[in-house]
């Protein structure tokens, strides 16, 4: 790879997709735990199953955060946490911050949004929480 001399162009990562089995389910869930708001909702074509479609969940007007779109995946495989030989891996997974510092509290609400702790802890400050459909994401501190 020859060195470029020229200026790299700024670059700003405003959001990620998720590639979900259930469009609306995931945007419910995402939307809830992050107290976001659904601001888009495309709905599944005239030959797709009912969770098909894509969705955003966005940060309020003014707020700053990443938004999280959702695609339906037609071959979704929940991701297994940590990996294992032969599984689908985690291609990626959110990492959310817990700014008072109460790991317990946030753990409590995203149980109650829908999600399940995951078998394995690795860390003290951190909590690895599977979304219903699957996918991984942490609260830190």
């Amino acid at each position: 790879m020859a060195d470029d001399a020229r200026t790299p162009p700024v670059l700003r990562a405003t959001s990620v997709t998720i590639g979900v089995p259930d469009v609306r389910a995931a945007a419910a869930f995402w939307s809830r735990l992050l107290g976001h708001r659904v601001t888009a909702d495309e709905p599944p074509g005239p030959h797709d199953p009912p969770g098909a479609g894509w969705a955003q969940v966005a940060p309020p007007p003014g707020a700053s955060g990443l938004t999280i779109n959702l695609e339906h995946e037609v071959r979704y495989r929940v991701p297994v946490w940590p990996a294992r030989d032969g599984e689908q891996v985690a291609t990626q997974h959110l990492d959310l911050h817990v700014p008072d510092g109460d790991l317990d509290a946030a753990v409590a609400w995203a149980l109650a949004c829908g999600a399940r702790l995951a078998d394995h802890q690795p860390q003290v400050d951190v909590r690895v929480l599977l979304a219903p459909d699957g996918h991984p994401f942490c609260l830190f501190v």
